[in-house]
Order: C-alpha cells, then sequence, then structure tokens
C-alpha cells in the first residue's frame, strides 16, 4: 500500500470520527439538569471500547487488513476521542471550583475507557473462537 493511500484512509476515518464526535456532543448536550461533558466522555469510552476490538481483531489473525486498522484505529478512533476535549472540559470544573464534578469526570473517563479497551479486547477473542 502507498503512503499517500494510507494518509486517505486515516483523513476519511478522522473525518467520520470528528463529526461523529461532534454529533454525540449535540445528541447528550440536554442530557440532564446541569452542564457535563457527556458527549466527549461517551466518545472516548466508545472510541476505547473500539480500538480494543480492533486491536484484538488485528493483533493475531488477518480479520482486519492495515487498511481497514488505519480506517478504524488510527482514522475514526483518533477523530472520534479526543483528549483536548477531555482536558479542557475537567480544566472547566476546576476553574469553576467544581472538585467534586472534576475528580468524577476524571475517573469515568479513565477507568471507563479502560473497561471499554479491556471489553474490546475480550469480545474480539471471543468471536474469533
Amino acid at each position: 500500500m502507498s503512503t499517500i493511500l494510507s494518509f486517505v484512509y486515516v483523513a476519511l476515518g478522522s473525518m467520520v470520527g470528528g463529526v461523529s464526535r461532534y454529533g454525540m456532543t449535540l445528541a447528550t448536550k440536554n442530557l440532564a439538569a446541569f452542564s457535563y461533558p457527556y458527549g466527549t466522555l461517551l466518545s472516548n469510552i466508545i472510541g476505547c471500547l473500539i480500538i480494543g476490538l480492533v486491536a484484538g481483531s488485528g493483533a493475531k489473525t488477518e480479520n482486519l487488513s492495515i487498511e481497514m486498522r488505519l480506517l478504524l484505529a488510527t482514522g475514526f478512533c483518533g477523530g472520534f476521542t479526543t483528549m483536548s476535549s477531555f482536558i479542557y472540559e475537567l480544566g472547566q470544573f476546576v476553574q469553576d471550583k467544581e472538585y467534586f464534578f472534576a475528580s468524577g469526570y476524571f475517573a469515568l473517563t479513565f477507568v471507563g475507557a479502560a473497561l471499554a479497551f479491556l471489553t474490546g479486547l475480550i469480545v474480539s477473542q471471543l468471536l474469533m473462537r
């Protein structure tokens, strides 16, 4: 596969991932009476689940081509998940002295993302049996 084609797969995946993240933010903005970044939280957790599935499926088998891994893991998950939005929203909680929400958001993001990734690995292994 050519280097240029690799960039095309990543770019297409990133575009769809970024638009999907924005859609997730819009879909969850009125989820609760108070302002909480559910869109970013869910995007990061779902993205880690997807990348776990991709990593588990592509690690030991040829089930996913290199092109598909670039499109899904590097592209889509790279565009769908976001560390910069997470840090910005965490900073807003701290700036507003909402330490309870800041610590909850931090813990939910990291624990949820780690559990989602591990779940993706396990599910991909079960599906390949």
